[in-house]
């Protein structure tokens, strides 16, 4: 008697370790499956969320490149440019500036051009140049918000889809199953959880560059003010 208990344990531990293998390959494989499909059943709705997520992507790289480069420092730049002015050697200072690819040099240039007029007009020259660097490093960085609205947007309108999905499932087969709603939820879910992904990203990614910008047109306005000074000083 006690060695068939004995058995009778064996053979439902061994039962239970065997279910729990075959469980536990089987919930594998399930979120295997889940995840590649998870973006096929969100339906249509996917594609422009997709292509958003790409342009999104694709902008921000691009732009913080473009602003990273001409973020590089020109404390040197401004230091040189007094010395030549100072020295009297302005075409130097002008040459020092064409052959500097930054905002902040062509800027300068501008103002050096201007050099022998009266300072309200070196100052509006200085300033004009200005605001087209930032219009420069500003390009295309308003499509981030744009982004940022529309996806969360796209998510709901795969809400609203993935609802009226499954109330015509319903009314075709007249009961309310799980396998019956399911697609409908799946649409449901889906894309308004990439939706706002999507938009949270792309609202992080626009106001870092925005930061980045603003960080630049600080040090513009900053090297301007000293620019301007030095144009002011007794015998310039």
């Amino acid at each position: 008697m006690i060695l068939l208990q004995a058995n009778l344990q064996d053979t439902a531990q061994t039962l239970a370790d065997t279910a729990q293998t075959v469980s536990t390959t089987a919930v594998k494989t399930q979120q295997e499956i889940h995840f590649i499909d998870l973006l096929f059943r969100g339906g249509w709705v996917m594609i422009p969320l997709a292509l958003l997520a790409f342009l999104g992507l694709v902008i921000f790289i691009e732009r913080y490149l473009t602003i990273r480069k001409a973020s590089k420092n020109d404390t040197n730049l401004l230091f040189q440019v007094k010395q030549n002015v100072q020295d009297g050697r302005l075409e130097n200072a002008i040459a020092l500036c064409r052959n500097t690819t930054s905002p902040l040099a062509r800027m300068l240039e501008k103002g050096l051009k201007r050099i022998g007029r009266p300072i309200k007009d070196i100052e509006g020259a200085i300033e004009n140049t200005g605001k087209l660097e930032v219009a420069k490093l500003e390009k295309n960085i308003g499509i981030l918000g744009i982004i940022a609205g529309i996806a969360p947007m796209l998510g709901f309108v795969g809400t609203i889809i993935g609802v009226i999905t499954i109330f015509q499932k319903v009314a075709a087969e007249g009961a309310i199953e799980i396998g019956t709603i399911s697609d409908g939820l799946y649409t449901k879910m889906i894309t308004s959880a990439t939706g706002l992904i999507i938009g949270i990203m792309a609202y992080v990614l626009y106001h870092i560059l925005n930061m980045m910008v603003e960080k630049i047109i600080l040090k513009m306005e900053t090297e301007a003010i000293e620019f301007i000074d030095l144009l002011e000083e007794p015998g310039k």
